[in-house]
């Protein structure tokens, strides 16, 4: 069974100021994630779900569908305030969604294979898409996932602080922790964290997430009594969210099964901030002019 590769595209975007989902940046128009889909079909996966919110559905799939047909399968899920709440009542003024783990919860149902999760925002680059493929369908189970781990210092932004996921792993590269760690930026030759956690200097060689994870389905019912239990204790704060990390401490901290650390040596780049597009259509054309893609991805 194929794996499947499951796009977060639901987020608001506030940092950014507009819909980057779907912003073009390459030369013929291509999104970010576009780059990401062409590098998982090249990998082996055959099918792509995107993760969207239903007031821009109309939008997203008008831009989406057109390229993809033929290519690859193409399905979507949509992230609810109220799905799987069970009645749960939270805010009347809460607008903001439940984070990401609850939008992978979302899938349920409509993802029924091992599976691949990425941001729509982020480029990952091809060497992350082979081994997350190597993985999903050699070692995946209900005991084992795994994330990509980054070279901190491939994920920085020339402008501005970026949050990252800093992982430690144990002697077998499996995942001990993620600490969430903000406001890191390059200062004076260190990468320093301006946040309240230690320590402040982070190693240069560290790994982090960008949230590129390797799932069995039993992820979905973990998620679910997770997220119950979320509810109960943050469902009454306005911008509490349930993120995929949050899931992942619980699994391996309960013992549950262990998550690998495969490391990567891609590039990571993203647009962070509207002053982050122009590196990132710089870095695309040079990735094109070196042969790794076609002007044209879906031509």
């Amino acid at each position: 069974m194929k794996p499947t590769l499951l796009i977060l595209a639901a987020g608001m975007a506030s940092r950014y100021g507009s819909m980057k989902q779907i912003q073009a940046f390459g030369p013929s128009g291509e999104t970010i994630m576009d780059y990401s889909i062409y590098d998982a079909i090249r990998a082996g996966f055959n099918k792509v779900v995107f993760i969207i919110r239903k007031d821009f559905a109309e939008a997203f799939k008008a831009i989406v569908e057109p390229k993809l047909k033929g290519k690859i399968e193409v399905d979507y899920v949509y992230q609810d305030m109220t799905a799987h709440t069970d009645g749960y009542t939270y805010p009347a003024e809460r607008t903001k969604p439940w984070g990401t783990a609850h939008a992978v919860l979302c899938a349920q149902g409509v993802v029924n294979e091992p599976f691949a999760v990425i941001n729509a925002d982020d480029f990952y680059g091809r060497d992350a898409f082979v081994k997350a493929y190597e993985f999903l369908t050699k070692e995946v189970n209900a005991d084992t996932y795994s994330i990509i781990g980054y070279d901190l210092l491939k994920t920085l932004s020339d402008n501005g602080t970026v949050n990252r996921g800093v992982c430690v792993g144990d002697n077998n590269n499996n995942l001990v922790s993620i600490a969430e760690r903000l406001n890191i930026s390059m200062v004076n030759g260190e990468v320093v964290c301006d946040d309240d956690q230690s320590p402040k200097v982070l190693p240069k060689d560290s790994s982090v997430s960008m949230n590129f994870w390797c799932f069995d389905t039993s992820i979905f019912d973990y998620s679910k009594q997770l997220f119950t239990e979320f509810l109960a204790e943050n469902g009454q704060a306005l911008k509490s969210e349930f993120f995929i990390p949050i899931v992942a401490d619980k699994f391996i901290g309960n013992r549950e099964g262990v998550i690998k650390i495969i490391p990567t040596s891609a590039q990571w780049f993203g647009v962070t901030y509207k002053e982050d597009a122009p590196a990132v259509k710089e870095s695309l054309d040079q990735l094109i002019q070196s042969g790794e893609y076609p002007d044209n991805l879906w031509k």
